[in-house]
């Protein structure tokens, strides 16, 4: 069996921000959720992860995952120290393997090798870089593995070591327990290190596996926020790659973000800086505009959003058209071959087939039937200061341009509303309704001056 233990309890200090270490977010997720993403794929038998700063944060945000347990370390003394808090649970038989909540991008390819062999042996991934500054270094003799030396210790010689130890280690628990207990603190930072099992295990005669990444990014610890920034981009970049390897289009594979889950029919087309947040999927033949927001919204097929446009928690049908400038806001439901043009912004509402509302309007609270269309600069007056309300537009009605209905308000089926009206009651079905003051010229009237 396979524990995973978790190491989170870091304050993370030159983040400058009061978010724990391992809550910042890094493609819409905390740095700490990719990582159990990851460990998940392994199919573990537990999970335990090691928590210090920031205790609430951390486990108010996975207080649904009920397939974690928790370590507190009050005092952070190292990590071989963080280690021992967790490692009582784990059954002596167990394979252990040690995960970090701030290197968020490794994968489970990578690991693999490490948690397969399940031999008498200690699995260490290593990585080759161009500079190894803030890193352990790998420490060989005629090419064994036989220490690691921390930065803080590493003279000048072990500093041009390029072959970095990237932490994550794979052994038997029994093992894992004895090392621990062995470890001191004769440091410069009188901190217990894990890597310090390593010179112990060498004294036991147990052989050292050295797994070199081949991609050692992805082994990159976050510590601050140019880290962070780099990581970003690397997953991004990744998260790209999958996708159009899936057949997405993107015009610049570097001008996308991705920040939750993305699922694509065929043959859709995404042009620069557009950003997907949360769950969003779009159909066939989707074409998503520049400059885009779509958060928790599904797009169905031959769907086209213009440049611009802001979509939340809605949902497009087929054959339809947004934007450009567009903000369909939570709540909305828009069916098949509707038009919503620019500058117009839709919250909590129903729009049916073939119904249009083409510039310059505000539709909130509100179902709009079948092959409508709604003219510029019309607002639906959901809101009286206390509560909201709720307006009907039937099918086949035609609203003029600059017109205020005032919900709560039915417009009848097949029902016209003649530009400019402010309707306060309901229009009747294959009627003209107007609300007009009578139009009047003042003679002799002259403009003010300064």
């Amino acid at each position: 069996m396979l524990s995973i233990i978790i190491l989170a309890a870091g304050k993370g200090t030159r983040m400058r921000s009061k978010l724990p270490k391992v809550m910042q977010p890094l493609a819409g997720r905390p740095l700490l959720e990719h990582v159990l993403l990851n460990a998940r794929e392994l199919k573990p038998s537990s999970i335990i992860i090691v928590y210090g700063h920031g205790s609430d944060q951390v486990q108010d945000s996975f207080k649904h995952d009920k397939d974690i347990e928790w370590a507190h370390q009050t005092e952070q003394l190292g990590t071989g120290h963080a280690v021992k808090q967790a490692i009582g649970s784990v059954p002596d038989q167990d394979r252990v393997l040690i995960l970090y909540g701030d290197v968020p991008l490794i994968s489970s390819e990578a690991l693999e090798p490490l948690v397969n062999n399940t031999s008498n042996e200690l699995e260490l991934l290593t990585a080759i870089v161009p500079d190894g500054s803030g890193y352990g270094r790998i420490i060989r003799e005629e090419n064994r593995i036989i220490g690691i030396i921390e930065e803080s210790d590493a003279d000048e010689k072990v500093r041009k070591i390029n072959e970095i130890n990237m932490g994550i280690m794979c052994c038997r628990a029994d093992q894992m327990k004895t090392w621990l207990n062995k470890l001191k603190n004769d440091n410069k930072k009188q901190e217990y290190y894990l890597t310090d099992i390593v010179s112990l295990a060498v004294k036991d005669e147990i052989a050292i596996h050295g797994h070199k990444s081949k991609i050692w990014e992805e082994s990159m610890g976050i510590n601050d926020k140019s880290e962070l920034a780099k990581a970003e981009r690397l997953l991004q970049k990744k998260l790209a790659n999958q996708h159009m390897e899936a057949g997405l289009t993107l015009m610049d594979p570097s001008r996308i973000d991705i920040r939750g889950s993305l699922k694509h029919g065929e043959d859709v087309y995404v042009d620069v800086n557009v950003v997907f947040e949360g769950k969003v999927e779009l159909g066939n033949n989707v074409i998503i505009g520049p400059n885009t927001y779509i958060s928790d919204s599904s797009i169905g097929d031959n769907t086209t959003i213009h440049a611009n446009s802001h979509i939340s928690d809605a949902s497009i049908g087929s054959d339809s058209e947004i934007g450009p400038f567009a903000r369909i806001r939570p709540g909305t439901d828009l069916k098949n071959n509707v038009k919503i043009g620019n500058f117009v912004e839709i919250k909590k509402a129903v729009i049916d087939d073939f119904s249009k509302v083409n510039h310059l309007s505000y539709i909130g609270d509100t179902a709009v039937g079948k092959n409508v269309n709604i003219g510029a600069g019309t607002i639906t007056c959901n809101y009286d200061g206390a509560n909201k309300h709720k307006t009907e537009i039937k099918d086949d009605v035609f609203i003029g341009s600059g017109v205020e209905l005032v919900a709560p308000i039915v417009i009848g089926k097949g029902a016209t509303v003649g530009a400019g009206s402010t309707l306060t009651k309901d229009a009747d079905d294959q009627k003209l309704t107007l609300e007009r003051s009578s139009q009047s010229t003042i003679e002799n009237w002259k403009r003010p001056k300064k």
